[in-house]
């Protein structure tokens, strides 16, 4: 058997460690790279990200971006930062543009979920004023545009006094197409009776006014409120119902859904409390108990 030269073994050695160190090179490149990417794709996530003025034709940046936190939001509302954290903010980005004299504050806010950037552009919304297919909702005015999509919720204010639509539409359509996540309202809303309905929202905390019921919708219509409240498990919306009836100790058995209660209160007027499976709902400030109950009974119908 012929052996090959030692010199040449060691040689091939070289070349095949060489080989192998260029591999795990190549390896780490794409590793980094790969990390680079998810890096800057989890940044774009987290970020409200603010828009450039340039959007629009004929407009430019004023001044520094802001970015606000927790930390630093009452300073810039002015005191008037409650209802964001009420709704669970994360963080705010703004930006001012111009054009000639005409100013526009634009500013993102990027919410806890979706349900939360919806809640606080219905807190917040002109109940005179027609809500137009923005995201999930959104709302045009003179000087004032505001939308939700996703866990965002934008804010445009124009100045000086004027008609600023034009400009206001633009900005809202450009930024509508970058901002990911839902354009569909919170499901929930649907499952509210359209009949006689004047608004739906979120409410953040104590429902009714009953810190029992810590966040859900609330429904106002020509006479009386709806509520619907998301509880963890079917377990916890009962730990719940048995609390409401140590709060009523009034309180009578209703025969609606999987448990109910109806109550006379002095501020609530009738109610009548169910739950359904872990939601739990009911009508309140209704004039007598037949009614409370048979309103509570089409609500509790059109739960999943």
């Amino acid at each position: 058997m012929k052996r090959t030269p030692l010199a040449s073994r060691a040689a091939e050695r070289v070349l095949d460690r060489s080989l192998l160190n260029m591999k795990i090179l190549s390896y780490k490149v794409q590793f980094l790279f790969l990390l680079f990417c998810a890096g800057a794709a989890a940044r774009f996530a987290r970020a409200a990200e603010p828009p450039a003025c340039s959007l629009v034709p004929g407009w430019r940046q004023a001044g520094a971006l802001r970015h606000n936190t927790a930390d630093n939001l009452y300073e810039y509302m002015d005191g008037n930062s409650e209802s964001y954290f009420a709704y669970g903010f994360i963080e705010m980005n703004g930006v001012t543009c111009k054009s000639g004299e005409n100013t526009l504050v634009i500013d993102v806010s990027k919410m806890v979920d979706a349900d939360a950037a919806y809640g606080i552009f219905s807190a917040n919304r002109d109940p005179n004023h027609p809500l137009q297919k923005i995201g999930m909702g959104g709302q045009i005015m003179p000087r004032r545009g505001t939308f939700a999509k996703g866990q965002y919720y934008v804010e445009i204010s124009a100045s000086p006094d004027g008609d600023h639509t034009p400009a206001i539409t633009a900005f809202v359509s450009a930024m509508e197409k970058l901002l990911e996540g839902s354009t569909t309202p919170p499901e929930v809303l649907s499952w509210f009776p359209s009949e006689n309905l004047v608004s739906a929202r979120l409410i953040p905390e104590s429902v009714l006014g009953v810190r029992l019921l810590k966040r859900g919708y609330v429904a106002e219509y020509n006479q009386g409120k709806a509520l619907l409240v998301l509880e963890n498990s079917a377990e916890s919306a009962a730990a719940v119902m048995a609390k409401l009836r140590q709060r009523f100790p009034s309180a009578q058995v209703a025969q609606v859904a999987d448990q109910s209660l109806l109550v006379e209160d002095r501020y609530l007027g009738w109610v009548c409390f169910f739950r359904k499976g872990k939601y739990l709902g009911g009508y309140a400030n209704m004039p007598d108990a037949a009614t409370a109950t048979s309103r509570a009974a089409v609500l509790a119908a059109r739960v999943p």
